[in-house]
């Protein structure tokens, strides 16, 4: 865990987990903690809060939201159906397009499932594509598949682990949130080897700030409000100053 030494009178307690470049757990030699995380601060101190942040896997910051040890987690999938612990802002942190990484000179596109046939398929260990892609997401979970998909366990290192598989020809192909992709890309030094191509997934991946059920109405209407008006008062070049800084890009739709 870790928690900002600013001193102010009011404090946001925010949980987030390890998506880089979007969120980022950060270290003594690489202190960023991601654009999103950037943008959020600057929205909020402006409104005389102090950020304190608990570094943890998803999973256990969704806990926490619910019950009421974090106020908030700044990005989190967006579905009518989740659980009730929490509740969404109305402005998303963004949707992001997803593309694929295969090996360099791979003529391969993705034009729906067929064009799966026969290729070796990376994932991580439970990881969700159904609100991209229904039918690729049914596809990895089909048992008759299992022979060409490859679930990858882990947890900082599991997209490393699958560029240097698609590197040595292991599997074939990986899909991701773009800027994720040029992210460890960009990391992992492997453009001569590995290239990122498109079309992506169906369906962007819209991610949302929750907010804990736990926090009294009135005050996380005003959190929520916060939110919303900063983040719409952040778009086009001043958003994109947080992300430059992280050498990835928005590719046009």
């Amino acid at each position: 865990m870790s928690v900002s030494s600013a001193s102010k009178a009011v404090t946001l307690k925010v949980c987030y987990d390890q998506w880089p470049p979007m969120t980022i757990f950060p270290t003594e030699s690489a202190p960023e903690r991601g654009f999103i995380i950037e943008m959020l601060e600057h929205i909020y101190s402006e409104k005389g809060y102090t950020l304190e942040y608990y570094e943890v896997p998803l999973a256990r910051g969704l806990d926490m939201v619910a019950e009421g040890l974090c106020d908030m987690l700044p990005e989190f999938l967006y579905s009518k159906h989740s659980d009730k612990g929490f509740v969404y802002a109305d402005e998303p942190t963004f949707a992001y397009n997803s593309a694929f990484v295969v090996r360099q000179g791979d003529a391969w596109r993705y034009d729906g499932i067929s064009s799966l046939k026969n290729r070796r398929v990376a994932t991580g260990s439970g990881w969700d594509y159904s609100s991209m892609s229904e039918s690729y997401q049914n596809y990895i979970d089909n048992p008759k598949n299992a022979r060409l998909v490859e679930v990858i366990a882990g947890n900082d290192d599991v997209i490393g682990r699958i560029f240097h598989m698609i590197k040595t020809n292991r599997v074939d192909l990986y899909a991701d949130n773009e800027l994720v992709l040029q992210y460890v890309l960009n990391q992992l030094d492997l453009q001569d080897s590995l290239q990122i191509v498109r079309p992506g997934l169906e369906k962007k991946l819209v991610e949302m700030p929750i907010y804990s059920m736990q926090i009294p109405v009135d005050e996380r209407q005003r959190l929520i409000g916060i939110w919303n008006q900063g983040r719409l008062a952040m778009k086009g070049e001043k958003e994109q100053a947080f992300i430059k800084k992280y050498r990835v890009l928005f590719e046009n739709d």
